[in-house]
């Protein structure tokens, strides 16, 4: 039992270590480059072009990186304990979907110009709830939750969403058309501290609340009706699990856009390092999902430099690519 609690103290210590260099490579890192040294004086001087790279541009990509990657992974991960399934990610339930329509329409209606800055990230964030609000009313049977009736809905609203962005994008102006397809992709170029801000507050709260949730979680991994016998509410347990991680995910796509794979390959690559106690697991994929999109922006702004790809792009080759060779491996173990 020590020499598990050890190994499990060890990894989040390891993940800690890593997203403090990732933060520091983020820092240094970019069309113009500091050493660690440049880094402290500058902090210190708090003067000069170079504090302003450092405090109006890196900074808030980085925290918006922490933020975004972190609620992303906690959401997958908390989907994953619900529906006791490691391939569920926040996207299977149609919340990226609803959030990309909810934007397509603004833009397709010119409503971001008339109504102002924050009217994209609140179009999004409102075509994710509205998305979810959906999916909740359809699976509640007989006041009781279908999970497998969830899954279902969520996979079939994310397809309705998809062809109706589809239509929009096919009737629009050549200039919506590239706005749309950008935002799809994702980006951590966000200028608005605000926003970038409540992101980050939103994904420490979502943090702090379901660890209130951790022992029922372990319990769920045994099945609902195990999880009553030993006393857990399993019905609002789901239900606030499973709003917990839809305002996660609505509020990081509403800011940064879609970006794949974090929620799934994530807490899918920690349970297998460090094990499926929730305790533990919470916490270490928020620290790896951070760790993941900080590390994924800093590709993605250097790779083609001075020109920037978007980071979903950077995401999705590198997850894909790390979770085939996971599912290879494993087959592999097993036969």
């Amino acid at each position: 039992m020590r020499g598990k609690y050890f190994k499990q103290g060890i990894g989040i210590l390891v993940l800690l270590i890593l997203l403090i260099l990732s933060i520091l490579l983020a820092l240094s890192v970019g069309e113009i480059n500091f050493s660690i040294k440049e880094l402290v004086e500058i902090s210190r001087n708090k003067t000069g072009i170079e504090y302003t790279i450092i405090s109006n541009i890196r900074f808030p990509r980085i925290l918006l990186g922490l933020s975004v990657g972190g609620a992303l992974s906690l959401a997958g991960v908390i989907l994953q304990g619900v529906y006791r399934n490691p391939l569920v990610e926040p996207y299977t339930l149609g919340i990226s979907g609803g959030a990309a329509l909810g934007v397509a329409i603004t833009i397709v209606f010119n409503l971001n110009i008339v109504l102002g800055l924050y009217m994209l990230p609140l179009s999004g964030f409102l075509g994710a709830i509205s998305t979810v609000f959906i999916v909740y009313i359809l699976s509640i049977s007989k006041n009781r939750f279908n999970i497998n009736k969830m899954l279902l809905i969520g996979v079939m609203i994310s397809f309705i969403s998809s062809s109706s962005m589809m239509f929009l994008l096919s009737t629009t102006t050549a200039e919506n058309l590239h706005s749309i397809v950008f935002w799809i992709m994702g980006s951590l170029d966000e200028p608005n501290m605000l926003l970038v801000k409540s992101v980050f507050y939103a994904s420490i709260a979502g943090l702090c609340i379901t660890y209130l949730f951790a022992n029922p979680l372990n319990a769920l991994r045994l099945g609902e009706s195990k999880a009553k016998h030993l006393g857990v509410n399993t019905s609002f347990t789901i239900r606030v699990l499973f709003i917990t991680a839809s305002v996660l995910t609505g509020i990081s796509v509403s800011v940064a856009g879609v970006i794949g794979f974090v929620g799934l390959i994530i807490p899918h690559l920690l349970r297998l390092v460090i094990g499926s106690d929730y305790r533990i697991l919470l916490l270490a994929s928020f620290l790896g999902g951070s760790i993941f999109v900080i590390v994924c922006d800093v590709i993605s702004r250097t790779i083609i430099a001075p020109n920037e790809l978007p980071i979903g792009v950077i995401t999705g080759m590198i997850g894909g690519l790390v979770f085939i060779v996971v599912i290879s491996k494993s087959k592999f173990k097993n036969h």
